[in-house]
């Protein structure tokens, strides 16, 4: 495959190179450096300690990551009384309730926690604040496990908005001590207009330090921005439980062109593509670069000769591994010792 990496503002296509069938692939898309560490942490598992290992919930939402983990030996449960007593499960990178750690340790789980050390901060304001005497706003979808985990820490002073008509509706015990967070991976925008909303409502409102929404959700948005007005229409490789990939389709609508979700390039439906010059390519923050190269390739089948790697900006991040994990990579033998991804 050729690609051209091209620099932003301006693609660099003269009148004849529009006029062309081609691929702009964003950079930054695919895994973060949270989903990085996640995956990481069930395979050098597997690798050190050996199958079964449990997975309390998927360990990032992608269908792709998730089957080919179970192959290697995970099991993946919906709750830990699904889990042998005394086994080893890991957490989600979308982290966990107080409560669950309370019954993993009654249970006398071997637990690796594999939470995302940005959802981890979210959870670490939840505690801060809700020991100051605020009242929590959590902005956010209710049914994701991120928000149920970050509510878990203070659930009896925590509420979950997610329209401006639920900001109106709230209720607090004192206008004047209350705070808010907000999930990770919601959109720039959507998060920007709650947040308008509720310092409307409670003009002292106190909110984190740095905003909750983490960097690669941030960055792949922004990459969407710069350059749908270019396509035709904007492919987002995801699941479908995917918050983040969620909302890049949601930005690319909101601006005017078209997008859709596709699990993978067999999703694509031909009619997509009817009058279509140039189709931009992105991924969200648990989608594999594997599943984007066979779209890139199933596009070049179908006449997009032309492959650009638009990158918007760097995205150099990494995150360490829990100190469980580490230390079984240390006592492993040397022949046995397992190596985190790139």
């Amino acid at each position: 495959m050729n690609i051209t990496t091209l620099d932003t503002p301006g693609l660099g296509h003269d009148d004849t190179a529009i006029a062309t069938k081609r691929v702009l692939l964003l950079k930054p898309r695919g895994f973060c450096a949270g989903v990085v560490r996640a995956i990481d942490i069930v395979q050098i598992a597997l690798e050190t300690f050996g199958a079964p290992i449990y997975v309390r919930k998927e360990i990032v939402h992608n269908s792709y990551v998730v089957t080919d983990l179970a192959k290697k030996g995970a099991i993946f449960v919906n709750e830990l009384d699904e889990v042998p007593e005394g086994a080893r499960v890991i957490y989600s990178a979308h982290g966990v309730a107080p409560a669950v750690r309370e019954h993993a340790a009654e249970r006398k789980l071997k637990v690796v926690d594999a939470t995302c050390p940005l959802v981890t901060k979210v959870h670490l304001e939840a505690i801060k604040f809700s020991k100051q005497g605020y009242s929590l706003v959590l902005v956010g979808h209710r049914d994701h496990e991120e928000v149920e985990g970050t509510q878990g820490e203070a659930p009896l002073v925590t509420q979950v908005v997610s329209t401006v008509e639920e900001v109106n509706a709230l209720v607090v015990p004192d206008p004047n001590k209350v705070a808010y967070l907000t999930q990770t991976t919601l959109s720039l925008d959507e998060a920007r207009h709650m947040i308008d909303a509720l310092k409307r409502k409670f003009p002292n409102i106190a909110g984190p330090h740095a905003q909750d929404i983490c960097y690669a959700t941030e960055n792949r948005q922004v990459a969407v921005k710069k350059v749908a007005h270019e396509a035709d229409l904007v492919l987002v490789v995801g699941s479908k439980n995917s918050s983040n990939s969620n909302r890049l389709v949601e930005v690319s609508k909101n601006l005017g062109t078209h997008s859709y979700l596709i699990d993978s390039a067999d999703a694509i439906q031909a009619e997509w593509l009817e009058g279509v010059n140039t189709v931009a390519v992105t991924a969200g923050a648990s989608a594999p670069e594997v599943l984007v190269q066979h779209v890139v390739d199933y596009l070049q089948k179908m006449g997009y000769g032309s492959v650009d790697e638009v990158e918007v900006m760097p995205e150099n991040v990494r995150f360490g591994l829990p100190p469980e994990i580490v230390q079984a990579i240390a006592s492993a033998p040397p022949t046995q010792k397992a190596t985190p991804q790139k």
